[in-house]
């Protein structure tokens, strides 16, 4: 059973997830990442919207496992987490600004160059440090970044189209310049 992404515009391509542990997990990071979290209930409905058909035990256990913990944010909402090392006066900060504050940290030591070529962006850190670099990345929940390729001093970055792979490589060098 393949279980689809909804997609954001038409010609977008789609993400297909195999039905395994692995690809719920995944599917399950995403949605702790891109959205605010108050219930499995609700996680459970994103999920679902994915394709993925999950029970509550399985969920609790899975959230369990990938340490998820629920988190006063600025605003008063309880919200699912997994950064554990982050304080309740931290947990209002937008999830999309904590990502891109880590990554300027990581990106602004390690990219030496960044280059857009039609829907690729190539991105040239010194020697062995590639893919470290494309791990953040694909941590990050970038919109038009379908995944990431690695060798040992360059990261090609696929993008859903030419217009999308030129946005983020401006995006990514405004971080690695910070």
């Amino acid at each position: 059973m393949t279980a689809r992404m909804s997609e954001n515009h038409e010609n977008q391509p789609s993400l297909q997830r195999p039905a395994t542990r692995a690809a719920r997990l995944s599917a399950i990071e995403q949605a702790l990442a891109t959205h605010i979290i108050t219930s499995q209930s609700q996680l459970s409905r994103i999920l679902l919207d994915e394709g993925i058909v999950v029970t509550q035990a399985t969920l609790s256990r899975d959230l369990d496992e990938m340490h998820a913990v629920k988190t006063r944010l600025r605003d008063g909402t309880v919200a699912y987490t997994v950064d554990r090392s982050q304080t309740a006066s931290e947990g209002g900060e937008d999830v999309g600004q904590r990502g891109e504050a880590q990554m300027s940290r990581v990106l602004s030591g390690l990219v030496t160059s960044v280059a857009a070529a039609r829907n690729l962006v190539v991105v040239h850190t010194p020697s062995g440090a590639a893919q470290y670099v494309a791990s953040v990345i694909d941590r990050q929940p970038l919109d038009g970044v379908l995944g990431t390729i690695a060798g040992d001093d360059t990261v090609m970055a696929i993008c859903a189209d030419d217009a999308a792979a030129v946005a983020r490589r401006d995006w990514l060098l405004a971080l690695a310049s910070k």
